[in-house]
């Protein structure tokens, strides 16, 4: 499946039926009288999360979307009918943006939330509307509001607490499906993922966590230099990093000052990734002489973050690493609780 995670979209709500101008004319029935009646209202256009979606790839091909125009008045007081509304399902994640304002209408971050993007417009009414002690035929009628129309983008930001970063081939999509069931293609060259790859990884307790592997970033990221940059905003939305670093590398400590700069120079969107808590992953300390190993290592001993050193490929320290990511989400958790239960001081 095709992984597509920004489109622009026009949605055209449906516009409202027009009122009818019609009299009875019934045997017995002295004078008759005015019976046109109102139009429906015209189809309104919703987006609505479906939790089994992962890519906006309903999107690129069909970008003009259409509610139901309501239907006309008719004679004996017989309303038109309303516009079937249109629903339009998104992934988790999705951001809604009106291109003709800049306006973020919706942050759609919950299974089944639902938001109107399009407002269907209003029906028209028919004579019989109008009649009165002073006017008991009235000879007109009123035409149906036009529908909403609105320049959509589409943003998904997708939804994870853990996200893995790192340069390519640090052995992130190797970590993730080592820890989940995920399976991303995994090769020995630079650029082997191109596309976010989310994986549901296990706690004792049977609770699931969802992990996003980012595709890999590299210098300039953050100024639209090589893949990574079109999914830095995919680290929004997590509540933890992990930074992999190859140890094997030539100058692993270079290497990880790269990243922290292009997450630290990331000024797009809630922004700021650069504080986002992290765990410091050294991955394959397999493919390191052991006389050389604790010498990598001591250069990552000033860094603010945790560290854990690892082996994705001979899974080795992996169950220390998940404990002390557990450790972090749950002190997050504390961290936010203990915000939402400060009182809040009034002035007295």
């Amino acid at each position: 499946m095709q992984f597509i995670d920004q489109s622009e979209i026009q949605v055209q709500a449906g516009k409202g039926g027009d009122g009818m101008v019609a009299y009875r004319r019934e045997k017995y029935v002295p004078a008759g009288g005015p019976a046109g009646a109102d139009g429906g209202d015209g189809g309104s256009i919703y987006l609505e999360v479906d939790a089994q979606l992962q890519t906006l790839l309903d999107f690129k091909f069909k970008h003009l979307f259409r509610a139901e125009d309501g239907t006309k008045g008719g004679s004996k007081n017989m309303t038109g009918a309303c516009g079937e509304d249109l629903t339009l399902t998104v992934p988790c994640g999705t951001v809604v943006h009106d291109l003709d304002t800049g306006e973020i209408l919706a942050d759609l971050t919950e299974p089944g939330q639902r938001v109107l993007v399009a407002k269907g417009g209003r029906r028209g009414f028919g004579n019989t509307h109008y009649a009165s002690n002073r006017n008991r035929a009235p000879e007109f009628a009123t035409e149906g509001k036009p529908g909403q129309m609105r320049h959509l983008r589409l943003e998904l930001k997708l939804v994870a607490e853990v996200g893995i970063v790192g340069l390519p081939n640090a052995g992130k999509s190797t970590l993730i499906s080592v820890l989940s069931s995920a399976r991303p293609k995994v090769a020995d060259y630079p650029f082997t993922t191109l596309v976010p790859n989310l994986g549901v990884v296990r706690k004792e307790s049977g609770d699931g966590v969802v992990f996003a592997d980012i595709p890999g970033l590299i210098e300039g990221a953050h100024r639209g230099v090589g893949l990574g940059h079109e999914f830095l905003r995919h680290i929004e939305r997590t509540r933890l990093l992990l930074h992999v670093v190859d140890l094997s590398a030539p100058d692993p400590w270079q290497d990880y000052q790269t990243i922290q700069s292009e997450l630290s120079q990331y000024r797009q969107g809630q922004g700021n990734l650069h504080v986002k808590p992290q765990i410091l992953v050294l991955n394959k300390i397999d493919a390191v002489p052991p006389e050389d190993l604790e010498a990598r290592k001591m250069l990552f001993e000033q860094t603010p973050w945790p560290q854990v050193a690892i082996s994705c490929a001979t899974r080795s320290h992996l169950e220390i690493l998940l404990r002390l990511a557990w450790q972090e989400l749950d002190l997050l958790n504390l961290s936010e609780l203990s915000e939402l239960s400060e009182p809040v001081l009034g002035k007295t």
